[in-house]
């Protein structure tokens, strides 16, 4: 998740949910580093929730510039 702060930068932050039914909960990590961009922002914060679960984040697609 992203939000826009008072200073026009983007905060992160990241819901883990576990548990099922009654007793299902969420926590919610919130980090203090500021971003320029809301995509920059959702990339820290899915680094880091993955790095909470201990999951190492799937690699980026490569894309050819090879123009044919």
């Amino acid at each position: 998740m992203t939000r826009l702060d008072d200073r026009g930068r983007h905060a992160a932050s990241v819901s883990i949910r576990s548990g099922r039914g009654n007793a299902t909960h969420d926590r919610v990590l919130r980090f203090a580093r500021a971003f320029d961009s809301s995509d920059q922002a959702a990339r820290y914060a899915l680094a880091q929730g993955l790095a909470w679960l201990g999951a190492a984040p799937a690699p980026a697609p490569h894309f050819s510039t090879n123009q044919d």
